[in-house]
């Protein structure tokens, strides 16, 4: 079964972009075999949710509030994962309840999509995830 992986970059080279803020997400379809492909540019809401206190005490510092979720959540809802530079623990609650995994990384977005689209593989097939090797990742 294919998913898609959702990727806050702002040059299809480097993760560079912080979850709440991002305007955009680079959208990759896997298949089955573990190979993906680029599928789309997914734009986020432009509408910016005012501030306001929620009852966890965050005081609108990026969990939408009582509003619901943050738009950005809503916006790569079919997305199985999300990749991003950084992601707070509201919001990594709030992708928990929709069941969309959430890896905070820095670097090279093509190194980051072969590992963890292994480890998705390895994961499906029951595999151990002891030991990846270089000759696994090519």
């Amino acid at each position: 079964m294919s998913y898609k992986i959702a990727v806050a970059s702002s040059d299809r080279i480097n993760i560079d972009g912080n979850f709440g803020a991002a305007h955009e997400f680079l959208v990759y379809e896997v298949a089955e075999s573990g190979k993906y492909v680029f599928l789309e540019i997914r734009k986020t809401p432009e509408e910016v949710k005012e501030p306001s206190a929620c009852k966890d005490g965050c005081a609108g510092s990026g969990c939408g509030g009582l509003k619901g979720n943050h738009p950005n959540v809503e916006a790569i809802a079919d997305c199985r994962c999300v990749i991003c530079k950084k992601i707070g623990f509201h919001i990594q609650k709030q992708l928990e309840k929709k069941a969309i995994s959430a890896f905070d990384v820095e670097g090279e977005m093509e190194d980051a999509l072969q590992k963890i689209t292994l480890y998705f593989h390895r994961v499906d097939h029951h595999q151990t995830l002891r030991r990846i090797s270089n000759e696994t990742l090519k």
